[in-house]
């Protein structure tokens, strides 16, 4: 039989990534599928022209493509979060983002039907991803997806919230107590069915597991 083979797991990501661009599009939101985070990354600069004020959310995903080390290396004027020291300047910057150029995050979880579901506890990510930068770009791994909008927040809310916790304090005595810690921290809970801007949103989606 003649023919390429292709891997049943890459096949099932792309058919995936399909389905969920044709989804976005529906919510006004335009979706980019790449295999792996190099091509990820790669993508992401393209989509970010030199000169650009650049700013990002805490993302794990963000580090494990190499992103935050690219915007370093410069062309871009990059509003780095954790290039700053102390609450005063943190808080300057994740105002400052609000006026950038394009803003970088992941998404907590995202709905098979197209919705973005994120999580935060002080609310700069998520006020960024609603209003005030001209372009938002979410880079997410196909783990993060989810069969339906109540699974999304589910894993939202009992997976990368948790995990999220653990960042910062690694000493929980019990789940439970991780759970009610996450529950109480993470007080922003925000679910984007469609952007207002078409096209101000762009996710690139990503076969490889990336974030939690």
């Amino acid at each position: 039989m003649g023919g390429i083979l292709v891997e049943p797991k890459e096949c099932y990501h792309a058919l995936l990534a399909q389905k969920l661009i044709e989804e976005l599009k529906k919510r006004n939101m335009e979706g980019f599928y790449c295999e792996t985070k190099e091509d990820a990354l790669k993508k992401v600069l393209e989509l970010i022209p030199k000169d650009s004020t650049v700013s990002c959310g805490g993302s794990a995903t963000l580090h494990e493509i190499g992103l935050r080390a690219a915007l370093k290396k410069g062309g871009y004027n990059f509003l780095d979060p954790n290039g700053v020291q102390g609450g005063i300047a943190k808080d300057k910057v994740a105002h400052q983002a609000l006026s950038a150029d394009y803003y970088l995050m992941s998404s907590n979880a995202i709905s098979a039907t197209g919705e973005l579901v994120n999580i935060d506890g002080y609310g700069n990510r998520v006020a960024a991803l609603i209003f005030g930068p001209k372009n938002v770009i979410v880079i997410a791994g196909l783990n993060k997806v989810a069969p339906n909008l109540d699974a999304a927040i589910l894993r939202a809310k009992n997976y990368a919230a948790p995990i999220t916790m653990l960042i910062f304090k690694r000493d929980y005595a019990s789940f439970d107590e991780l759970s009610q810690a996450a529950e109480g921290a993470c007080s922003q809970l925000v679910i984007t069915g469609m952007s207002m801007t078409k096209g101000r949103i762009k996710v690139i989606l990503v076969g490889e597991s990336l974030g939690f």
